[in-house]
């Protein structure tokens, strides 16, 4: 049993990877165009308050190295994509990012560090801040849902990234089966959610995945208009 554990936790961090790097084409596109146009920076947000966290909780817990490392990679990547929103983002959209990240990303990890370094100690520390990034989990697997309302609204999934909702979903799959495995409730609730939140995404993805359903017609002259887009 510890022997499948181990594989499929190897699975997981290399199907971990390629979901931190399935924006790498969105990203490539926004620096491309010079602008992040429509696209949210929520997931980017939340993916890196997720990474560290279990970072975190990789360090702490006896034999959870896999989750460790897999994590701080993923740290050094989100910090990579929020860089390059924040400068390709237009004012507004920056300034929201940056308060977010300030918030989420720099002062509740900052006082959740401090606060279970200071006032827990041994297990309960490590529970807690499992919890908080089992919180955090489902977050990150929900958030781009906010892209839902777009997609279902312009009937396009031109801002709805189809790597990123394949590897999350994915990714859900492969630590659900091992949190099983290792009977770690604390893995198995939010990749249970995930696993549920992606499949729905793929489902929109294949729904309106056909670019006809983008284009509107105008009934005098009968030619195409972009459809009205706006931030989720």
């Amino acid at each position: 049993m510890a022997q499948l554990s181990l594989f499929v936790g190897v699975i997981g961090n290399i199907i971990s990877v390629l979901m931190f790097l399935s924006p790498v084409p969105t990203f490539w596109r926004i620096v491309k165009r010079g602008s992040t146009e429509e696209f949210g920076s929520l997931p980017y947000i939340c993916t890196l308050l997720n990474s560290s966290l279990w970072t975190y909780y990789g360090v702490m817990k006896a034999g959870e190295y896999l989750v460790a490392t897999v994590n701080g990679f993923g740290v050094m990547v989100e910090t990579a994509y929020l860089i390059l929103f924040l400068v390709y983002a237009p004012t507004k959209m920056r300034a929201k990012t940056g308060i977010l990240v300030g918030i989420l990303d720099v002062g509740f990890f900052g006082v959740a560090l401090i606060f279970t370094q200071i006032a827990l100690h041994s297990e309960v520390r490590i529970d807690v801040v499992g919890i908080m990034g089992a919180a955090l989990n489902i977050l990150m697997y929900g958030s781009p849902l906010s892209a839902l309302r777009l997609v279902v609204r312009t009937k396009s999934v031109e801002y709805m990234p189809f790597l990123l909702s394949l590897c999350m979903f994915l990714n859900a799959a492969v630590w659900l089966l091992y949190a099983i495995l290792e009977s770690d409730w604390i893995l198995g609730v939010p990749n249970g959610s995930g696993f549920l939140l992606g499949a729905t995404q793929l489902v929109v993805y294949a729904m309106y995945r056909s670019p006809k359903s983008a284009i509107k017609f105008n009934q005098d002259d009968n030619q195409p208009h972009d459809p009205l887009i706006s931030s989720p």
